[in-house]
């Protein structure tokens, strides 16, 4: 397997103290989507690793708000919930005193058990974890957008998709995969269009219209997964429904260790937000990326059947940058350009935070002023 991005905090760049300037209007973007007020007790859930400097600008943006600020720092999490003695019972007992949880781990808490998004939904927090993205790079591009045009893109994709009987994608290495009878957000993480409110998870930046389906059919080729990386050698899926039926190629065997009962289609997601990075990003900070695509399969029960209750403990997300997106036909996105960018009501709103052709240029190049995020 070649990977070429970075596995851990541990392996990431840190920032300069004086970056901290460069990340506040990121942090406040977060702390107005979690809708963090006076008072309320706020918990930052770090890892060992994770940027200093990141960590203080959040905690300067709450505590900027009067909320009472707590951070507790953690051994890091596994890579889709595969090590189930992790983690520590200390944060699910934090986790339930807090009024909202801002987790800066790289890899997700809500693959594990304790904090699973039934266990989330069970407790009064508002829950906002940046997996992967708890980075100066991160809040200083896709943090940036402003939350108000995120949530009026993310309407009308979710009205788009939930009107479809057909999700159709495809990528030029090969992947043609279709997507039925299929939910969208979730239980937990809603669609609403509607800052966090309690018992909820999101992740941030925000950045994408999640969607689970009971019918999948078709063939995948991996560019990149949690479990391979970017494979060496060309690594295939193919699907019936809603299963992975055979694994070919020279990842095959990475994956069928990592979930020896199998594997089914848990969810997928389109991205949204176009001041997130593609080029230079992390997995879970590109899969945010405006008309990017990721789906997470995950590990069926012993007994061979899906359990979406619980965690699968071999949560496998898998990410294709360009990907060409059709909902019933129609052209949603064409390789990697999201079509609703030019959307005149979309357009018309980014005029309200500065110039609509800079506001939605998905270039990762040209980073959002923070003039321009609110």
């Amino acid at each position: 397997m070649t990977t070429t991005a970075p596995f851990s905090y541990l392996d990431t760049p840190t920032a300069a103290p004086l970056s901290i300037t460069e990340l506040m209007s990121g942090a406040y973007n977060l702390l107005e989507y979690a809708a963090v007020t006076a008072g309320e007790q706020v918990l930052i859930l770090a890892e060992h690793g994770t940027d200093p400097v990141v960590i203080q600008a959040i905690a300067a943006a709450a505590a900027y708000r009067n909320a009472e600020v707590h951070v507790l720092s953690t051994p890091p999490f596994s890579a889709g919930g595969w090590d189930r003695a992790t983690p520590s019972p200390l944060l699910s007992a934090a986790h339930a005193a807090a009024d909202a949880v801002l987790s800066l781990t790289w890899w997700s808490e809500v693959h594990t058990a304790p904090l699973f998004f039934n266990e989330v939904a069970k407790q009064r927090a508002r829950f906002v974890s940046l997996h992967q993205t708890a980075t100066a790079a991160a809040l200083s591009t896709g943090a940036r957008f402003p939350l108000e045009l995120y949530l009026a893109l993310e309407a009308k994709t979710y009205a788009q998709i939930s009107a479809a009987e057909e999700i159709r994608v495809t990528t030029a290495l090969g992947t043609d995969v279709t997507f039925r009878d299929f939910t969208t957000g979730s239980p937990v993480s809603g669609h609403t269009s509607a800052p966090v409110t309690a018992g909820m998870w999101r992740p941030f930046p925000y950045g994408g219209a999640n969607f689970s389906p009971d019918q999948t059919d078709g063939v995948v080729v991996i560019e990149e997964s949690t479990v391979t990386g970017v494979p060496a050698e060309r690594t295939t899926l193919e699907l019936k429904d809603n299963r992975v039926t055979a694994i070919h190629g020279g990842a095959a065997a990475d994956l069928r260790r990592y979930a020896p009962d199998g594997y089914y289609m848990r969810h997928a997601l389109i991205g949204l937000n176009p001041k997130v990075r593609s080029a230079g990003g992390t997995q879970f900070e590109r899969e945010k990326h405006a008309g990017a695509f990721y789906f997470g399969i995950d590990g069926l029960t012993p007994q061979g059947t899906v359990d979406r209750a619980a965690p699968g403990h071999a949560h496998c997300d898998c990410q294709f940058d360009r990907p060409t997106i059709t909902l019933d036909g129609r052209p949603f996105v064409d390789n990697g350009n999201l079509l609703l960018l030019d959307d005149p009501e979309i357009r018309e709103l980014a005029g309200k935070f500065g110039p609509a052709d800079i506001l939605l240029d998905p270039n990762p190049r040209l980073v959002l002023p923070p003039r321009y995020s609110r």
